[in-house]
């Protein structure tokens, strides 16, 4: 399992994980934040292993509007692509919308989804909750 550095923006995912996964009885983990249309709003996503009942989606997020805290489909995260730098330690970082210029030990990544621009950086993709890395790259 890749080990990527949790930054989660709008919420605590302990407490979202731990009150959906009673109000749904299925498990909810966090997954990661990032913008899911390639723009500058990046978003809290979270997995369930099963479908919503009445949604259908497995991936929702919980983003911020100016009416406030609300809920969506994410399950396009797993057509996305995620190009990730890791540091001395193991971690993976990655940028979370197109103008997140993450750099650290001498390597960079930028562009969120929009785009994959640095040096040092690997690709990855979302598969069940998880990222693994892209064999197609």
């Amino acid at each position: 399992m890749v080990n990527i550095k949790k930054d989660p923006l709008y919420t605590d995912p302990m407490k979202v994980e731990e009150i959906y996964s009673e109000r749904d009885g299925v498990p909810i983990k966090y997954v990661t934040t990032t913008a899911l249309d390639g723009g500058l709003i990046p978003t809290d996503v979270y997995y369930r292993e099963t479908p919503h009942p009445e949604f259908g989606n497995r991936y929702f997020h919980i983003f911020n509007t100016v009416l406030g805290a609300r809920i969506g489909n994410a399950d396009v995260i797993e057509d996305l692509e995620f190009g990730m730098i890791e540091d001395k330690d193991g971690l993976w970082h990655l940028s979370k919308h197109r103008h997140d210029y993450v750099s650290l030990d001498g390597k960079a990544i930028d562009g969120g989804r929009a785009y994959v621009r640095g040096n040092g950086f690997e690709m990855f993709k979302v598969v069940d909750g998880n990222f693994i890395k892209d064999e197609q790259e």
